[in-house]
């Protein structure tokens, strides 16, 4: 029996977001998605450092008896790669970035965790969750405080409580297990798990090839909205000895998707040695080669028409030219009209939705970053974050003076994504708890995670 891993990957914007700050990689023998996260504080290239490094490993692969330790060495890596970059630009300070990656040996599968994107496992038609979320909300959820419903629509669902941030060591959750012929693994960011129940992601692996149901997960994700960046990988162990098996890519076709395949990204990291990407453009597979400019066109010989054509016929035809202009003028008031009136009926249903969705707007409430990195404070907004056509969907309702930088670094995080709120008493209490975890940072023994904290 000859084994091999079949595999896809896929990542999108999203609907909501303005760019891709997720990044995955498949290889032969790693699986891997990186969630970065910052916003301005530029977490496309935390996540873009974190495929780059790990993904070494599938060139360079370790001994079988070392690959724990080799994963938590390239985690190792990475934090100290983001270190570098924040130390050539403070600005960039708080970036940071998930990782959730699958190493394959054959017989077993390695896992390293950090974060809250996942993995997940189907064997025998049945899906399991194999990676735990290092998430506040989890937290909850372990204490039984919430359930796993309510820790989905949680306000503080995206403060997690361990990431490569390049400032705090982490240590990563490392594990062996038996991999199987039929296995099929899935690993994704928030962005498809916030969205997307187990059944219907057990439902759309089922069938087909990874390509398959990594595009059937996508385009759920965006059809229920895609509020955040969407990235999966999927992966089939298969016994390539079976001349009944589709084909399987070679040492030398990775995947790279997300930020860490943009080229402007990439650009931006000169010193970060990045993965081939041999996969064509998976959402255009089929984009024809480029044009050659094609045979010559032979020359096209010069008509005298007051040769050819006798002058009754000439007469005769412009006679009918004549009657097919008036009848397409007449066609085009007709048209002029028809238009007009359509506009109108659209104007008035585009102002009648207009009205509505101004009166459902007013009624929503968030607290975010008001300003630039590092000067900024926080505000509370009226409305929902994004633009539609180029205008912004909220506006400053109040800002609080409170200086993002003074907080803890995830609720900097948190800020920077926006915390969403019931109504405005809801959002004034959520100003209220930062302010009081941005005085507790003020003290002398100030607790870990607080800016200039030594824990």
């Amino acid at each position: 029996m000859s084994l091999a891993l079949r595999y896809a990957a896929r990542s999108d914007v999203g609907l909501v977001r303005e760019g891709n700050e997720d990044s995955g990689y498949a290889g032969p023998a790693l699986l891997l998605v990186a969630d970065g996260m910052g916003g301005h504080a530029a977490g496309e290239l935390a996540s873009a450092i974190a495929v780059a490094l790990v993904a070494d490993l599938d060139v360079h692969p370790p001994e079988p008896d070392d690959v724990l330790s080799a994963l938590a060495d390239a985690v190792a890596d990475v934090g100290d790669g983001i270190s570098d970059v924040i130390a050539d630009d403070p600005d960039l300070t708080g970036m940071g970035t998930t990782v959730t990656g699958l190493y394959w040996l054959g017989s077993q599968m390695a896992l390293v965790h950090i974060g809250d994107s996942r993995a997940y496992l189907l064997r025998d038609d049945e899906l399991a969750q194999i990676t735990h979320d290092h998430s506040y909300v989890q937290t909850l959820v372990d204490a039984g405080r919430i359930t796993e419903e309510e820790a989905g629509v949680h306000p503080r669902r995206s403060l997690l409580m361990r990431a490569l941030d390049g400032l705090n060591p982490v240590e990563a959750d490392l594990a062996l297990s038996e991999a199987r012929v039929g296995d099929r693994y899935m690993l994704c960011t928030d962005g498809l798990s916030g969205v997307v129940s187990l059944s219907e992601m057990s439902s759309l692996m089922r069938d087909g090839d990874p390509t398959g149901a990594v595009t059937r997960l996508v385009d759920l994700a965006l059809e229920r909205g895609a509020p955040d960046n969407v990235t999966v990988v999927v992966a089939d162990v298969v016994d390539v000895a079976d001349t009944e098996a589709p084909p399987v890519f070679d040492r030398y076709s990775p995947v790279v998707v997300g930020a860490a395949g943009e080229p402007r990204v990439r650009m931006r990291l000169p010193d970060v040695r990045f993965p081939d990407d041999a996969q064509p453009d998976p959402d255009r597979p089929d984009a024809p080669a480029p044009f050659d400019g094609g045979p010559p066109t032979a020359p096209q010989p010069l008509i005298d028409a007051e040769i050819v054509v006798p002058a009754a016929e000439s007469a005769r035809r412009a006679a009918a030219a004549e009657l097919v202009a008036r009848a397409d003028r007449k066609q085009r008031r007709r048209t002029w009209l028809w238009v007009v009136s359509l506009i109108l009926v659209v104007a008035l249903g585009l102002a009648g939705a207009f009205a509505i969705a101004t009166s459902w707007l007013s009624t929503q409430w968030y607290v975010a970053l008001n300003g630039s990195a590092g000067t900024g404070t926080v505000a509370v907004y009226r409305g929902i974050q994004g633009t539609l056509l180029g205008y912004s969907l909220s506006t400053l309702d109040s800002d609080s003076g409170l200086q993002v930088g003074q907080l803890p670094y995830f609720d900097q995080e948190l800020v920077s994504k926006g915390i969403p709120a019931a109504d405005e008493a809801d959002a004034d209490r959520i100003v209220t708890e930062l302010e009081d975890r941005a005085a507790e940072c003020q003290t002398i023994f100030s607790p870990s995670g607080c800016p200039g904290s030594l824990q």
